[in-house]
């Protein structure tokens, strides 16, 4: 199997590969046209990123099966595109979850003790300790959270090490999600909720058409003023203009880690307005960079391509339809001989059926085994009995019509 590593990755990464029998090819630097050359000349069966962009037209090479996300978002690929040339897309969730936590809580300290300026201070000869004295200190202040995902997690339990309420706002929780998020962790009703009851508002979101945009002029009206926000999640959850327009008004102070205008590059030139205001503090993108971090994403990156070497099967498959047009669904039971399924394939085919989910288990001893294949629309009777009589070794066949729960 041939992998593209087409992003910096570890070295254990790269060599616990190859040792699992497959050719790599790294090309940290292959980015736009330089990475649809490198797939095409490599005829790669796997593509592994970090933050380089994927679009639809790199996806255009007929060995390509897999792309993995050596992340925990998947938001700089294009997942339709490959969804439609039935390449699995894969990501590594959770295993930045603590690293990202960490960086949050740095931002947030950094806010609150406003320890840029300090050292800035220091470095330039000036003494000012009645000016950097005026801290109010996190313990009792309350945490909102928006968003209760791995790294939502991770803040909770810092947050209680720092002695902090913790508020939370999830959209699993207002579909009625039985997970206990914890008893001495409150649940609001809405995002507004969580922002009139934090001190601290940090957003820990995957950004989706629901999310663009969320913490909006009407969301920001509602923090206390005084208040922080911390936003180490995606660029576009934040109304940046909104931001920028009403935070002066309310003495908002906010620490972030992405940006609209971040370069493909690990370095570069970088220019965004947000991060010149005065009350904002910044870091480069990067929250899930720490060693620890990264090592537990390499490793979870060669679980999912060795994996997908040995069996087939992907874990963390993020782009599987969740529904299909099946109807119902036959079980054909069989005795484990060759041609069984090419026989019940012909016949679906033959009467126009499609197969849209398919599976065969065989017993102990390898004797028989049971065919599940879901399809599009009922099969008539006469398809069933041209199965079931048309091939000696099919022992029965039942059709199931598929309920919805």
């Amino acid at each position: 199997m041939r992998v593209l590593v087409a992003d910096t990755f570890e070295r254990s990464g790269l060599d616990a590969l190859e040792a699992g029998g497959c050719e790599v090819v790294y090309r940290p630097e292959a980015v736009d046209d330089a990475m649809s050359a490198a797939l095409r000349d490599t005829r790669a069966d796997v593509l592994i990123v970090r933050s380089t962009p994927v679009t639809a037209r790199m996806l255009d090479v007929p060995s390509l099966s897999l792309i993995v996300r050596a992340g925990a978002g998947y938001n700089t690929i294009d997942v339709a595109a490959a969804s439609a040339r039935g390449i699995y897309v894969s990501n590594c969730p959770g295993k930045n979850a603590a690293a990202v936590a960490e960086l949050a809580f740095g931002l947030i300290l950094a806010l609150d003790r406003r320890i840029p300026e300090s050292v800035v201070d220091l470095r330039a000869g000036v003494w000012n300790k009645k000016e950097y004295s005026k801290a109010r200190g996190l313990a009792g202040r309350t945490l909102g959270l928006l968003g209760f995902g791995h790294i939502g997690h991770e803040m909770a339990q810092r947050a209680r090490g720092f002695e902090m309420p913790i508020v939370v706002w999830s959209r699993r929780f207002t579909k009625g999600s039985h997970e206990d998020p914890g008893p001495d962790v409150r649940l609001a009703a809405t995002p507004e909720a969580v922002a009139e009851a934090a001190d601290v508002l940090s957003v820990h979101l995957a950004l989706t058409a629901e999310t663009r945009g969320l913490v909006g002029r009407s969301l920001l009206e509602k923090m206390r003023p005084g208040s922080l926000l911390i936003n180490t999640a995606r660029s576009e959850i934040v109304d940046v203009e909104a931001l920028a327009a009403i935070a002066p008004a309310r003495n908002l102070r906010v620490g972030l880690d992405v940006y609209r205008n971040e370069p493909e590059s690990p370095s570069g030139s970088f220019s965004d307005p947000v991060a010149k205001l005065p009350f904002v503090y910044g870091t480069h993108h990067i929250g899930a960079s720490t060693e620890q971090a990264q090592e537990a994403i390499a490793a979870e990156t060669v679980r999912i391509v060795l994996e997908f070497k040995a069996t087939g099967r992907v874990p963390n498959v993020v782009n599987l339809a969740r529904t299909t047009p099946a109807t119902h669904t036959l079980v054909v039971r069989h005795r484990d001989r060759p041609g069984v399924l090419a026989h019940v394939f012909e016949r679906l085919r033959a009467d126009g059926l499609n197969a849209q989910e398919s599976e065969n288990v065989v017993f102990e001893g390898a004797e028989a085994a049971s065919a599940r294949i879901s399809v599009d629309r009922e099969p008539s009777p006469a398809l069933v009995a041209s199965i079931k009589n048309g091939n000696a070794d099919i022992i029965d066949v039942q059709v199931i019509k598929i309920q919805e729960y």
